[in-house]
């Protein structure tokens, strides 16, 4: 009795292929990873804004150039914001085109942990900022420059936004990787 497969031990393929069925997808399903997609685009937007904002409230902040933590926000927003609008053009071009800009396992692996650093970096410029500003308000500096400590309130506020929203493209960058590993694609199909 021959074997079910193709191939048994010893035999070389054959020169004529199967031809194997194309993958189905309903448009429903491509409706999902549309709206999933535009999704990761709108939160990678939002973050782009925020960070970008607060770093240019930071530059602003005249009275607080000198010090290393603003100089901190400012470089971490202003590298998170760099980040952003180029992963804003890859998911664009993901949305566009329903195809990746490196091949899949690489862009789930870059997006995944490079959204997690950028968030920390986010997070940690905004807590040390947080800190300097309220020692700053112990000190009664804040009472002689008030414009001085409205504007940086305002600059780490829109830094945590920032964080905020790479946060949760983080989720679903993580998302995206659990279903590569489970499936072997980065949705869910």
């Amino acid at each position: 009795m021959l074997s079910p497969q193709p191939l048994r031990n010893g035999e070389t393929p054959s020169p004529h292929p199967r031809i194997s069925a194309p993958h189905f997808h309903s448009t429903l399903s491509v409706q999902k990873l549309r709206r999933f997609n535009s999704l990761i685009l709108l939160l990678r937007l939002l973050a782009f804004c925020f960070s970008l904002s607060s770093s240019i409230f930071m530059l602003t902040n005249s009275r607080g150039s000198d010090s290393p933590s603003w100089r901190y926000v400012f470089a971490a927003n202003a590298i998170v914001a760099i980040y952003s609008l180029l992963e804003v053009a890859a998911s664009a071009w993901e949305v566009l085109k329903s195809a990746t800009i490196f091949p899949e396992v690489l862009q789930v692996w870059f997006d995944f942990g490079h959204d997690q650093i950028f968030a920390y970096l986010l997070l940690s410029a905004g807590s040390a900022a947080t800190a300097l500003v309220k020692t700053l308000k112990d000190r009664d500096t804040c009472r002689s420059f008030s414009a001085f400590c409205l504007q940086s309130d305002i600059a780490i506020a829109l830094g945590f936004l920032g964080f905020l929203f790479l946060g949760f493209t983080t989720l679903l960058s993580g998302y995206r990787v659990v279903c590569f590993v489970i499936n072997g694609s980065r949705f869910h199909l």
